[in-house]
C-alpha cells in the first residue's frame, strides 16, 4: 500500500529541492558579480567590525554581570527587570528622552527641510552664505555655551538682565537649575543648533533634481508650488527624506552632551536626564557594563522601531 503524502510533507519536499537551487543560483550570480562584490568587500568587513560586531556584544553582556575587571557573569533577565522594576531615575529618564524626542525629533525635521527648500530658490551665492550661516552652530563644537551665559542664574545673565531692567522681575531666576524652565531651554538650544547633516542632505538632493521634471510637471497639470512639493520633490527625494530622518532620530535619541553641558552632571530632580546620559553614567562612570548594555539595546530597538514607522510614513509621499 502507498504511503499518503500529506501537504505538509509536499511542502517540506519542496523546500529541500528549492533551497539548494536557490543558493546554487545565489551562487551564480555572485560569480557573475564578483567584481562588484569586491568593491562592496571592504566596506562589509568594515560595517561588520564596527557595526554588527558590536551590536551582537552589547546584546550578549546585557544579559550579564560585566565590571571591566571581572569576566562576564550570565544573570538573565535581571538587568531589564531591574530597569523597570527598581531603577526609578531610568523611568525618568525614559520619560525625559521621549519627550525631548517627540518635540525636537519632528520639529528639526521640518526645520531643516523648509530651510533647505526657500534656501535653494536662491541665487547660488546668497545660497552658499545662508547655508554656511545656518550650518554653522552645527560644527561650532560648543557653540551652545553661549546660551549657559545668555540664562546665567545671576543678574549678568543676559536675559535675567533684560527682564529686570524692564521691571518684568524682581530677582534673577534659576533657568538652568528650576525644573520649570530646564527642558524648554535645552529644546531651543538643541533645535538652534539641529541644522546639521540633515540641513545638507536636503540641499542635496534639492539640487539634484533635474529642472525639467518640473517643466514636465507644468504641462501634465501641476498648477502651484505645493502641488509641485508634493507629487515631484518629495517623491524624488526620498532617499535623502529617508537619511535625513535617521539622523534626527539618532540625534533626539541619544542627546546628552549638550543637555548635560547646560544643566549640569546631575540636573534638578533629573529635569533633563536622558536614557543616553543614564547609559554614560552606568558605563563610562560606574563601570557596570553590563546594566548600561541592558538599557543601549532598548534604546536601539526604539530607535529601529520609530525608524521603520518613519519609513512606512515616507512611502505614502505622492
Amino acid at each position: 500500500m502507498s504511503a499518503v503524502v500529506t501537504p505538509e510533507k509536499q511542502v517540506a519536499e519542496g523546500s529541500a529541492q528549492i533551497r539548494p537551487g536557490r543558493l546554487k543560483t545565489l551562487w551564480q550570480n555572485m560569480k557573475a558579480n564578483k567584481i562588484s562584490y569586491l568593491f562592496v568587500g571592504p566596506f562589509m568587513v568594515l560595517f561588520a567590525i564596527f557595526v554588527v560586531v558590536p551590536i551582537a556584544v552589547s546584546v550578549g553582556l546585557s544579559f550579564t554581570y560585566f565590571n571591566m575587571i571581572e569576566p562576564p557573569r550570565w544573570v538573565g533577565w535581571s538587568n531589564y527587570l531591574t530597569l523597570f522594576l527598581e531603577d526609578d531615575v531610568f523611568l525618568i529618564a525614559v520619560k525625559n528622552t521621549l519627550f525631548f524626542a517627540a518635540i525636537t525629533g519632528p520639529i528639526s525635521y521640518l526645520l531643516c527641510f523648509v530651510f533647505a527648500w526657500l534656501i535653494n530658490e536662491l541665487k547660488p551665492k546668497i545660497r552658499t552664505i545662508l547655508t554656511l550661516l545656518f550650518y554653522a552652530p552645527s560644527i561650532s563644537a560648543n557653540a551652545f555655551m553661549i546660551w549657559t551665559v545668555m540664562f546665567s542664574g545671576d543678574a549678568y545673565g543676559y536675559i535675567n538682565g533684560v527682564l529686570l531692567y524692564w521691571g518684568i522681575v524682581d530677582k534673577p531666576i534659576q533657568w538652568l537649575l528650576d525644573p520649570t524652565w530646564m527642558m524648554p531651554i535645552v529644546i531651543v538650544v538643541v533645535l538652534w543648533m539641529s541644522l546639521g547633516v540633515s540641513f545638507l542632505t536636503f540641499i542635496a538632493g534639492l539640487q539634484g533634481i533635474d529642472p525639467s521634471f518640473y517643466e514636465a510637471g507644468v504641462i501634465d497639470g501641476i498648477r502651484n508650488r505645493w502641488q509641485e512639493l508634493w507629487y515631484l520633490t518629495l517623491p524624488m527625494m526620498k532617499n535623502h527624506m529617508m537619511f535625513g530622518a535617521i539622523i534626527s532620530i539618532t540625534n533626539s535619541f541619544a542627546a546628552a552632551e549638550q543637555l548635560q553641558a547646560l544643566t549640569g552632571n546631575t540636573p534638578t530632580d533629573w529635569a533633563t536626564w536622558t536614557v543616553m546620559q543614564h547609559i554614560n553614567d552606568y558605563g563610562y562612570v560606574r563601570y557596570e557594563m553590563g546594566y548600561a548594555s541592558a538599557m543601549a539595546v532598548l534604546l536601539f530597538l526604539t530607535m529601529v522601531l520609530v525608524q521603520r514607522l518613519v519609513q512606512r510614513l515616507l512611502r505614502k509621499i505622492g
